[in-house]
């Protein structure tokens, strides 16, 4: 998946990258029809691991110490690292008048605590979080031209959070990575300093073992399609027109027509729901799942298609299938 602020978006499950990116190695939590993908960062002076789930928001956040009500272990086997100001020799809070916290209002409830630009945020399933914003080096690596990786870092305001209830202990990890189009995003800062370029990519691998890479670059593929993102949108949205099944195109209603990148699956779900409910809700399968379920295809606006096998969008462990459907 690409973004940038052209307003593009394509797909590429195998792709070639051009030089000056900055890499990111995915990893994966599987547990049966579960996957929780999710990344390093390194963060601070002398530089500390924090493992973040990226995400179409907009702020960088990370567990900061004092965190109350914070997992501090986790079954990824990560160790739940706490952002501590006061061990940063680069670390520097962001006070309400800073030109930085004005963008913070755009992306979140911002308010003044002592002179601090601080941030409350709620998400989507109800789950929350605030603290307050710092400045702090980034570290990261870069693909330069020849192939050749250079160490790089950069200054960038993430939040630290002092309390909130996003993370469980039996999935947690020390925050989120933003990749939305606010100025405070990650994307966004780092090409506002020449750090990287103005667009991202996600290739997601979906065997068990999972992972993949995030890249801050642009792709280079002959054969990618596009699709325009809606303008004038907080998020990404675009315009997924119509599912086919096996080669069978089934319409859409309006309120299905522009959903966030993140919500395509769900618009698939309420939309083939009931193709299952008339068929059985169970399947025994003594072969491949190919040799059961149809091929499936995304159409998006600009006569785009994201074609799918049923190894793409169905889980098959032994003889059980799981439909992949998001949390």
């Amino acid at each position: 998946m690409r973004r940038n602020h052209g307003n593009d978006l394509c797909f590429s499950f195998f792709f070639m990258v051009s030089p000056n990116l900055i890499v990111f190695i995915l990893n994966c939590y599987f547990f049966y029809c579960f996957r929780l993908y999710y990344t390093k960062v390194q963060l601070g002076s002398p530089s500390k691991d924090y493992y973040l789930i990226n995400t179409g928001s907009d702020v960088l956040w990370v567990g900061c110490t004092p965190c109350n009500g914070c997992p501090t272990s986790s079954s990824l086997q990560i160790p739940m690292e706490f952002y501590d100001p006061s061990s940063s020799s680069k670390s520097h809070a962001i006070s309400f008048a800073d030109q930085r916290c004005s963008r913070a209002v755009e992306s979140s409830d911002s308010s003044c605590l002592n002179n601090q630009c601080t941030y409350k945020f709620k998400y989507g399933d109800g789950n929350g979080t605030s603290g307050y914003y710092v400045s702090d080096l980034m570290h990261f690596e870069t693909i330069a031209e020849g192939s050749r990786e250079l160490s790089s870092s950069a200054d960038v305001v993430f939040g630290t959070t002092q309390m909130g209830d996003l993370t469980k202990s039996d999935r947690a990890i020390n925050g989120i990575l933003g990749l939305g189009q606010n100025g405070l995003s990650i994307i966004s800062q780092l090409s506002s300093q020449g750090a990287g370029p103005d667009a991202f990519s996600h290739c997601l691998i979906g065997s068990e073992d999972g992972g993949g890479i995030l890249v801050i670059g642009q792709i280079v593929e002959a054969n990618m399609v596009y699709t325009p993102l809606i303008q004038l949108q907080p998020r990404y949205n675009i315009n997924l027109q119509s599912i086919s099944i096996n080669g069978q195109r089934c319409p859409l209603t309006h309120r299905l027509l522009r959903y966030q990148t993140t919500k395509i699956t769900q618009a698939v779900s309420q939309s083939v729901q009931p193709l299952i409910s008339k068929k059985n809700k169970g399947y025994i399968i003594t072969s491949s799942v190919s040799d059961v379920f149809p091929p499936v295809s995304f159409n998006f606006a600009g006569d785009a298609s994201m074609h799918l096998r049923p190894q793409d969008y169905l889980i098959q462990q032994n003889f059980v299938v799981c439909y992949m459907k998001p949390c």
